[in-house]
This record gives C-alpha cells, sequence and structure tokens, in this order.
C-alpha cells in the first residue's frame, strides 16, 4: 500500500497503515481468533483472495501481525496479532460503542463479563491516579 496521506497527524498516519478497504476487517477477524487464511476469508464475505493476500502480506511488513508456516506443501501460514496489533482492540471496542450509539442497526455491544451491564470509554490519569473527563490534544515536540 503507498501513503496516502502526507500530513503531519498521528491520525492521518495510522490511516495510512490501517485505513485501506478490508484491512481492519482482517485485523478483527485474528483478533477473534481466526488465525489461517481459509478462516480470514470465510469470515469476510466478499473479499477476494489475491486481496486477502495483499493486506495479509503488508499487515506483516508494516509489524501488525506475524506469519507462522504451519504446512510445507502446500504452504499455509497462521496469522497472529503482534503487540502493536493487539494494541488495535481498544481502536475496535471504540467503533462498536460508536456503532451502539449512532447505527440504526447494531450488531455487537461491549459489556464487563461479571455483570453483563454495557460500559463505556473512561480515560485514566495515571500521574493522577483518576479518571478524567476534560482532555486536550496537543502537538508532541
Amino acid at each position: 500500500m503507498k501513503a496516502t496521506y502526507d500530513l503531519p497527524c498521528n491520525i492521518a498516519q495510522t490511516l495510512n497503515i490501517i485505513g485501506d478497504r478490508w484491512t481492519l476487517l482482517i485485523i478483527h477477524e485474528i483478533l477473534v481468533g481466526h488465525k489461517t487464511f481459509s478462516e480470514i476469508k470465510k469470515g469476510l464475505n466478499g473479499i477476494s483472495s489475491n486481496l486477502l493476500s495483499d493486506r495479509l502480506k503488508y499487515l506483516e511488513s508494516s509489524g501488525l501481525i506475524s506469519a507462522s508456516l504451519y504446512s510445507d506443501h502446500p504452504p499455509r501460514y497462521e496469522y497472529n496479532l503482534t503487540e502493536s496489533g493487539k494494541a488495535l482492540e481498544d481502536v475496535f471496542n471504540s467503533i462498536i460503542l460508536w456503532g451502539r450509539s449512532h447505527l440504526d442497526k447494531c450488531y455487537k455491544k461491549l459489556i464487563h463479563d461479571k455483570c453483563q451491564t454495557e460500559v463505556n470509554i473512561a480515560y485514566y490519569c495515571p500521574h493522577c491516579n483518576e479518571n478524567v473527563d476534560e482532555l486536550s490534544v496537543v502537538e508532541v515536540d
């Protein structure tokens, strides 16, 4: 994939890696436990084999997934998220919460396992040891 955005912005630079069609859905399939090419393809109705193959190679070169050979003939791989890829789980959770509040038809919700209640996002400041309501986005020097 080629960089689409040439902007000094975290959002733009992140979208250069994960903003292509199908990319986040592929990562999500691996996150939920679909680790082989066929399992991922089965979970993504409509994606072509060539496109899935290209995206998996790109995600590996970007450091979001790793591929492990599990069969030599024919060569077959198992895909796993790297730490960087696993860190996208918070992004998926945010998208689920946004969809729950803003989509006419919602397919998933995020719940607390212990009591089965839907959860909200909370921001936490480790310095002050408290949840934060007021946030600011500032430039990094």
